[in-house]
């Protein structure tokens, strides 16, 4: 009895439930409609919209893929200076330089006349292994021509790059001989190094050289700095001069190996990233040994957060001129096409609270762009009184004052040394043709120059071959008139470029360093910091004021009077 009332009522139940769920359903609809006309019409709908209608409606075909390339660069660049798109073919590129290492063939070159020049090739790559040498000529990649207009770097690195374990057939011509000789290279792992050099200056200082901030850099740190202990070091330059950076925590863990434990090394923090503390651990082997860290206008990003950390924790003294001044902290994000992009996230921080940052204007990157012209101009690279300081002032460890507003301002200021440039040397410099003498010489006389294995070997046989004369009469058959007057004010710095860029060409990076450093007055500067056991910092004395140094000068004569009396 009592089932069938329930089924009585069942469909009265059923009725009250439809008609209960038709006014929710309205009243859902009308109150949300707006909401979702806001979201299609927000920004990123209305984009994804445009974009639909372009590639349905528009009179013409549209490259949609080409179209959003060129958008996004555009939209990023509304931002800031290091929020970045990187298209699907140039993201391998774009890691390469910081991986460690890449899939190729081997070689460094240069392009001359539309022809690459094979400058140097990797000691027991794939192509030192095949039998390329320096010097020879590429004429064809696979079988197919490749001089003349269509010769690029990234063409060349397109052709010569590739999966490891692929085969790439080289034709070169060959210093000498007309018969182009082909040689099948078969691709393999390139390492690419982060240090390029790594020796004794003197008895007591050893000194690194650090490019940029890879995956492989701390190891090989590690490595350059066992190879210096062999010599027992007791002093030790870090030079990150043009320096542009890499990983936030290879820097991170560089820093480390200098620090006593739990000190700050760097903070990020962003509207959507919360504070981030990079510490010591107080593992690090090398807590004690007098160090100076070497920074320039080039030197940005990871190397300014090392430098940073070592001038505000009073581990280091700093020399050169100002850094560059790049404290956003990048994210890469990428898509399914294979582009990605690079988000600024957050802000690079140093231990005292300085924003690496420099001043820049949303959207606006003229004068970002310009500002190491405009340092130069006003005089920055010439005296450290020119440093403008837009950020306020904060204190170190020891309470020494340190600078915000942009970049690491060195402790000691070494200007550029411009007493003997002119305009001579500037055209020539600046033109290539002191790179392309240089290359040609090399070329020309490689057979001897192969005879000399070490840089003051061939620095020692360079100086007595008259190379400044030999430039400018090839300089002046190319369209740069010979100037006597300036050529021998010039001189020196004329022979000092030309006789590197041989011994790069011959030997190596490190040689070149070597070479390059023997006159450099901001090495000098760091052996004489070393020479006056002045590495660690200190803190300056502060300036008697005008009331103290009348007290002093009041209890001087105080003095005198009584000593003046108790012999009357």
């Amino acid at each position: 009895m009592e089932q069938k009332k329930n089924n009585r009522w069942m469909p009265l139940i059923m009725a009250l439930c439809v008609i209960a769920g038709i006014f929710m359903g309205t009243f859902y609809a009308n109150h949300f409609s707006g909401n979702r006309l806001n979201i299609i019409n927000s920004g990123s709908s209305r984009l994804s919209n445009l974009l639909h209608i372009i590639d349905d409606q528009y009179v013409d075909k549209v490259n949609i893929d080409s179209l959003v390339d060129k958008a996004i660069p555009q939209i990023l660049g509304e931002l800031d200076p290091h929020s970045v798109y990187i298209s699907a073919k140039d993201v391998q590129a774009a890691n390469d330089d910081l991986k460690g290492s890449f899939s190729g063939v081997g070689i460094e070159f240069t392009i001359r006349q539309d022809t690459i020049h094979v400058q140097n090739v990797i000691k027991n790559g794939p192509a030192d292994r095949a039998g390329i040498l320096a010097g020879d000529k590429i004429v064809s990649v696979d079988g197919k021509p490749f001089v003349g207009k269509i010769v690029t770097n990234e063409e060349a690195m397109r052709r010569l790059k590739g999966p490891k374990d692929t085969k790439v057939k080289i034709g070169v011509k060959r210093y000498g001989q007309k018969a182009v000789k082909y040689f099948t290279v078969t691709r393999g792992e390139i390492p690419t190094k982060s240090i390029s050099a790594t020796y004794m200056i003197d008895d007591k200082t050893g000194y690194i050289r650090i490019k940029n901030f890879g995956e492989t850099t701390y190891p090989e740190l590690l490595i350059s700095l066992a190879k210096l202990s062999q010599n027992r070091f007791s002093n030790l330059i870090i030079d990150l001069r043009d320096n542009t950076g890499g990983y936030l925590n290879s820097a991170v863990q560089i820093a480390n190996e200098f620090l006593p434990k739990n000190k700050l090394i760097v903070y990020t923090e962003g509207r959507k990233s919360p504070r981030q503390e990079y510490r010591s651990d107080g593992r690090g082997s090398y807590q004690n040994i007098p160090l100076v860290v070497l920074i320039n206008e080039g030197s940005a990003s990871a190397a300014e957060i090392f430098a940073g950390a070592m001038q505000d924790n009073d581990r280091a003294t700093i020399i050169g001129r100002r850094s560059f001044g790049k404290g956003l902290v990048q994210q890469q994000i990428g898509f399914n096409d294979g582009s990605m992009i690079r988000l600024t996230i957050a802000r690079y921080y140093t231990p005292s609270g300085r924003c690496i940052q420099k001043p820049y204007t949303n959207g606006e990157d003229i004068d970002y762009q310009q500002d190491l012209m405009s340092r130069y101009q006003h005089g920055e690279f010439f005296s450290s009184d020119s440093i403008k300081h837009t950020g306020p002032a904060y204190h170190t460890g020891i309470g020494r004052i340190v600078y915000g507003g942009g970049g690491i301002t060195p402790d000691i200021f070494v200007p550029e040394d411009t007493l003997n440039i002119t305009s001579y040397y500037k055209q020539a410099a600046m033109s290539g043709l002191i790179l392309q003498f240089a290359y040609t010489y090399t070329d020309d006389n490689r057979i001897k120059l192969n005879n000399f294995k070490d840089m003051m070997q061939l620095s020692d046989y360079l100086k007595k071959q008259n190379m400044v004369d030999k430039f400018a009469t090839y300089a002046d058959r190319h369209g740069l008139k010979r100037r006597n007057l300036m050529i021998q004010k010039s001189r020196k710095l004329l022979n000092r470029y030309i006789d590197s860029r041989i011994i790069y060409n011959m030997l190596d990076e490190q040689a070149w360093i070597e070479y390059i450093n023997q006159d450099d007055p901001v090495i000098q500067t760091a052996l004489r910091v070393f020479k006056n056991n002045a590495a660690f910092p200190k803190k300056k004395k502060a300036k008697p004021t005008k009331r103290k140094l009348a007290m002093l000068q009041g209890n001087e004569n105080l003095y005198f009077e009584r000593h003046l009396i108790a012999h009357a």
